[in-house]
């Protein structure tokens, strides 16, 4: 993912919903943003169109109904722009950005165990 091409906060809803289904239409991409949007199909059908055009999904036009892919994966994204809000936002340090977190949204128990578990294995290397 490039830093020409960063996908606005829509194209991330979109992304979001392509990574979880891997393809799709625009149909059944738009189906689901007017779940939680009042959204026209046009509207989403645009938006597709120009995240073709900056590389950010491929499409498939063999047939009369087009569908998209991601071009690249969720982690990719996350760690992109996960790096730019620790740099940014919190000047660079891992344990503002975790505390920041921790403090200020609900975490489940399992959470908490998967955190303890990745503290465990940073302190072992």
């Amino acid at each position: 993912m490039s830093k020409l091409h960063k996908p606005t906060e829509s194209e991330l809803e979109i992304l979001s919903i392509l990574w979880e289904k891997e393809h799709a239409s625009v149909r059944d991409v738009h189906e689901i943003v007017q779940k939680t949007k009042d959204v026209g199909y046009t509207t989403t059908l645009k938006l597709m169109q120009i995240m073709h055009e900056k590389g950010l999904v491929s499409r498939d036009a063999s047939s009369k109904t087009h569908i998209y892919t991601p071009s690249f994966g969720k982690q990719a994204a996350q760690e992109q722009y996960l790096g730019k809000m620790i740099k940014t936002l919190f000047s660079g340090s891992t344990s503002a950005l975790v505390l920041q977190a921790l403090g200020n949204h609900q975490t489940t128990g399992e959470d908490l165990e998967a955190i303890k578990d990745l503290i465990a294995s940073l302190e072992n290397k």
